[in-house]
């Protein structure tokens, strides 16, 4: 098959001898491209739908939420919450230190 010529100025000359299918990015005949992007866009979508059920099944897990869980001992004064007992009773002594220690941190050592 002759390509089809198109005509196109180049620096003010007419240059006639160029193809369409280079001029305008047409693959050219003969060539099964159609194929290989089918194959490409069906490995796209696979990879993509994989993609999506990671993030979907990852979404349980935010940084936040467990930083909070982690926060356990409750201040009974100021309601501030702190991760951990020696934290808890350093807290209490050097912010509450006319307020009677709780039970829970008689025998902690700070």
């Amino acid at each position: 098959m002759i390509p089809r010529l198109q005509h196109r100025y180049v620096r003010g000359k007419i240059d006639d001898c160029c193809p369409v299918s280079i001029l305008y990015g047409f693959p050219s005949a003969g060539v099964a491209s159609d194929m290989t992007r089918g194959h490409q866009k069906l490995q796209a979508q696979q990879k993509n739908a994989k993609k999506q059920a990671d993030i979907k099944k990852g979404k349980g897990h935010d940084q936040k939420a467990a930083a909070k869980a982690a926060l356990v001992y409750t201040c009974t004064v100021c309601r501030t919450q702190m991760p951990d007992p020696k934290t808890f009773k350093q807290h209490f002594e050097s912010k509450h230190p006319k307020s009677p220690m709780p039970p829970e941190l008689v025998n902690v050592e700070a």
